[in-house]
């Protein structure tokens, strides 16, 4: 995600009006609340989204000791290891012999091409 991406090029974010989460400003569809944004016949046959990292894991806790708490957080790191953002994405407990499944993944798009743009704007 680039926080300086400028309104109508790749990267450049807006807010969902049903969840308001940032999302990216070419979603059709919310990643996180799900909610169609727009509906235009390119959407229809649009090239579906690769999964470049996808990990899922379980834990489950032991059947005897007092319960667990957890938080998850996930964060993105550019290539020179700074941090770009880091979000909380939630938190619960855990029972004896109760178990939960956490599942990561990163859906990649190309960028739309703009009609009538070409190479960057410096």
């Amino acid at each position: 995600m680039t926080p300086s991406a400028r309104p109508g090029t790749a990267g450049a974010t807006r807010q969902c009006p049903h969840c308001r989460e940032t999302i990216l400003e070419s979603a059709a569809r919310c990643p996180a609340c799900r909610h169609y944004l727009r509906y235009d016949g390119a959407d229809a046959t649009a090239t579906p989204a690769l999964t470049p990292l996808r990990i899922e894991g379980s834990i489950r806790h032991p059947a005897d000791g007092d319960p667990w708490e957890y938080t998850v957080v996930v964060t993105i790191q550019n290539e020179r290891g700074e941090e770009i953002a880091r979000k909380l994405v939630g938190v619960g407990a855990m029972d004896a012999n109760e178990r939960c499944t956490f599942t990561l993944a990163v859906e990649a798009v190309a960028a739309p091409r703009r009609a009538g743009k070409r190479g960057t704007r410096h």
